[in-house]
């Protein structure tokens, strides 16, 4: 069998981020190949951690800046290895180069916290994006990794355009593999059934956040014209300045962690999602048109996602709007099963799993066949694994001398 190491910034917790659920698909991927898997990580176990050994997938708790690494790595002689996100890459691709030069070296960035860190900072500014916003310390970071890498997984067709158009990066090196759908749940409550407005995401992504912001902002209006509405707001790692926001009276409810997202999505009758920045694909709405629940939510939030497809309920960054919109689609039921139609069918022609499972393991498969042709086109990385610009190297190797 083939080994994949996949060296994760944490334990996945599939019911509490996208991230979670993505590593899992990955992870399903390879072993549909016959791949035998190890993942490590130098993070705690929380509570919500996924028990990785019930999909047969060994694990393994390592140490930041330690070489103990080094001989485990060897060890385990992989055919390739997965960095979840680019400050893996930085902590440990170093050593998997020096151990396991011919591993194919896979970096999946969930999203481009470089674009999401540039439009951070132009909302909080209140303006406009410019080019500038881009070229951050994290910009410089990301795009040393991708390069250090053989290939990069990028979620999102937004980001393959920026990367290959804006940046200039080689397609050779990006590969596009969305969310995956193995299937579309058709069996849940009608229109009549359900009651009440929902929202979710995990609090500690700051996006997150000001969306519930934003949601406290124009819930009045909603609730005024809908007196009997609640909204639901649900996320794991509820912060005490989320838990000041509850108002009963108001019918603005803060739910904390979802046990279950089908449970909730099947409830509800509007996901409300006014994401005012961020980067990828946004799971809430990626899970809500896969168990048919409609959705209203910003140009930010449906990025990427519908392509020429009408969008699974409203897409508008008006506040006045959005608060029609969200009456709208909770109170006229043709509206509502339009949007859940255009949601399975999204689902469909964009996210289907078999769309895309065949072509990436191909692309990994002629990867190692080919892969000192493939390293010497990337002359850019061969460049920034030059001992003269491997400061990450050189840190690390400082504080596991300054530790002992």
């Amino acid at each position: 069998m083939k080994q994949l190491v996949i060296i994760g910034a944490v334990w996945p917790e599939p019911t509490s981020t996208a991230a979670g659920s993505r590593m899992l698909q990955l992870i399903s991927l390879f072993q549909k190949q016959d791949y035998e898997i190890t993942f490590l990580c130098s993070a705690s176990k929380s509570d919500f951690s996924f028990d990785l050994n019930q999909i047969s997938v060994k694990t393994k708790a390592i140490q930041l800046n330690d070489s103990s690494f080094d001989a485990e790595i060897k060890s385990l002689n992989p055919d390739a290895v997965l960095f979840d996100r680019f400050m893996i890459e930085e902590q440990y691709g170093w050593r998997v180069l020096e151990n396991c030069p011919n591993a194919l070296r896979v970096l999946d960035t969930e999203d481009l916290h470089f674009l999401r860190k540039a439009r951070e900072i132009a909302f909080k500014q209140n303006r406009e994006l410019v080019f500038e916003d881009y070229i951050s310390d994290v910009f410089k970071r990301e795009m040393a990794s991708i390069y250090r890498c053989d290939l990069t997984l990028l979620i999102s067709e937004y980001e393959m355009q920026l990367s290959t158009e804006t940046f200039k990066i080689d397609a050779s090196l990006l590969f596009y593999l969305p969310f995956l759908s193995e299937e579309i749940q058709t069996n849940i409550p009608s229109f009549e059934e359900r009651n009440h407005f929902v929202s979710i995401g995990n609090f500690l992504h700051e996006p997150n956040w000001q969306t519930v912001l934003a949601l406290k902002k124009c819930w009045k209006s909603i609730k005024k014209q809908l007196p009997e509405a609640e909204l639901h707001i649900y996320g794991a790692y509820v912060s005490e300045k989320a838990k000041q926001l509850h108002n009963e009276k108001e019918g603005f409810l803060i739910k904390g962690r979802a046990e279950s997202v089908l449970d909730v999505y099947s409830k509800a009758k509007t996901l409300l999602a006014p994401i005012p920045y961020g980067a990828g694909l946004k799971g809430k709405l990626f899970e809500a048109m896969q168990l048919g629940l409609p959705s209203v939510t910003t140009k930010m939030g449906a990025e990427a996602m519908n392509g020429n497809i009408d969008w699974n309920g409203f897409i508008t960054s008006d506040e006045a709007d959005f608060i029609e919109k969200a009456i709208e689609l909770y109170t006229n039921k043709n509206v509502w099963e339009t949007a859940q139609k255009n949601g399975y069918k999204i689902i469909e022609k964009r996210f289907k799993k078999e769309l895309y499972q065949t072509d990436f393991m191909n692309e990994v498969e002629n990867l190692q066949e080919h892969l000192n042709a493939h390293r010497n086109q990337n002359f850019l990385g061969q460049i920034l694994q030059h001992q003269s610009l491997q400061s990450t190297k050189y840190m690390s190797k400082w504080i596991e001398a300054k530790n002992s």
